[in-house]
């Protein structure tokens, strides 16, 4: 088989979701390539010694720039915090390699839109991780969306809850920074909870925003004795119509005690209605409004049987996947769109979609009016 040698940029929480989804392809899936996991880079050589030990990964690297400039590197993996994105996705695009990008893309419009030149210029397979797309459960809601199972489309409710942030003594760290995170959950979680919205239901038309601080002070991570400003909202909540006239609200928090990771969407139509749970994330809830009165009722359906999308990759049925799995998939479908040479989405054409409805959201939060996409 022939090789694919990839580079990965970072190695915290996202540098083992993908390490783990390089490693895993092949076991599992029949990619076109075989994943030779090359460089690992970040800033602490030590740090990237005992990682690339650990996943597997043959050489260590600090300096990104020269990782990318690499004849022997195919693919420039990017798990780095949200401003350190466009740059060497946009140097990556330029050197001919193809890109997988974690998500949020990037901080603002221009950015985005400069992603997109470069990988469109140089010809290369682009992809964001907005990785929930790749839940059997999901891509079994899109096919019974896109067959009109639950007909025209009214409404749609997400919501991207968690609750690292209720204590307040949690330090001040870069998802905190506009700088650097660009805003707050609006941006991290609103990122994923946008894509799936565009996903299963279509392009947003306008949006308006409410946000608030709740805490605005925390503790410095170099300095517990001092604090720092917190510059992002701790709170955002959308509301917006799609081009299409459904209408939307999502909720996106850090502040939702007791939820850890929830990511749930519920869409609402003239025949029916589905709705998911990352937390219970093997199964779709469906109700169908055809059904007789003595039958009527949401249903659950189980996505493990071969005939799910993913699923006959993995156990037999009933036996559930989890959130790891979907990188896998994540990794298989770019290997495959590399091979083919057709693309793969969400790309860099999504990320500058989610960003506008995302800036949108920021500018209607200052504002407090509707605001046009």
């Amino acid at each position: 088989m022939e090789e694919i040698r990839i580079a990965i940029l970072g190695h915290r929480f996202m540098g083992r979701a993908h390490s783990n989804a390089w490693s895993q392809v092949s076991k599992f899936f029949d990619p076109p390539f075989k994943p030779v996991l090359q460089v690992v880079c970040g800033r602490d050589e030590e740090d990237m010694k005992t990682f690339a030990d650990r996943w597997g990964w043959a050489e260590v690297a600090t300096d990104w720039r020269e990782v990318v400039a690499r004849d022997d590197i195919d693919v420039i993996d990017i798990c780095l915090p949200t401003h350190l994105h466009a740059e060497p996705a946009i140097a990556a695009a330029e050197a001919g390699k193809h890109i997988f990008c974690e998500k949020p893309g990037c901080r603002n419009s221009d950015e985005s839109e400069a992603m997109l030149a470069a990988a469109g210029k140089a010809g290369v397979v682009h992809y964001l991780n907005h990785n929930y797309r790749r839940c059997p459960a999901v891509a079994l809601a899109k096919k019974m969306i896109d067959a009109g199972e639950i007909g025209d489309i009214y409404h749609w409710r997400g919501a991207y809850q968690q609750s690292w942030l209720v204590n307040p003594d949690h330090p001040l760290d870069w998802k905190l920074r506009k700088d650097t995170a660009a805003a707050g959950p609006l941006w991290d979680l609103g990122s994923h909870a946008v894509d799936l919205a565009h996903f299963l239901v279509g392009d947003f038309a306008n949006i308006t925003c409410q946000g608030k601080q709740f805490i605005k002070e925390r503790p410095l991570a170099s300095d517990p004795s001092k604090t720092g400003q917190v510059e992002v909202e701790c709170v955002a909540n959308m509301m917006g119509e799609f081009k299409n006239g459904a209408l939307a609200t999502i909720e996106t928090t850090r502040y939702a005690t007791g939820r850890r990771n929830r990511h749930t969407f519920e869409v609402y139509g003239t025949k029916g209605a589905i709705t998911w749970d990352m937390e219970d994330m093997n199964r779709l809830k469906f109700y169908d409004s055809r059904d007789p009165d003595h039958l009527s009722g949401f249903r659950d359906i189980l996505v493990t049987q071969p005939s799910h999308e993913y699923a006959n990759a993995w156990w037999p049925p009933g036996h559930i996947i989890g959130y790891e799995h979907s990188f896998v998939h994540a990794v298989a479908d770019f290997l495959q769109a590399v091979k083919d040479g057709n693309g793969i989405t969400p790309d860099f054409n999504d990320n500058v979609k989610i960003i506008r409805v995302l800036e949108a959201a920021l500018e209607s939060m200052d504002s407090g009016a509707k605001v046009t996409i």
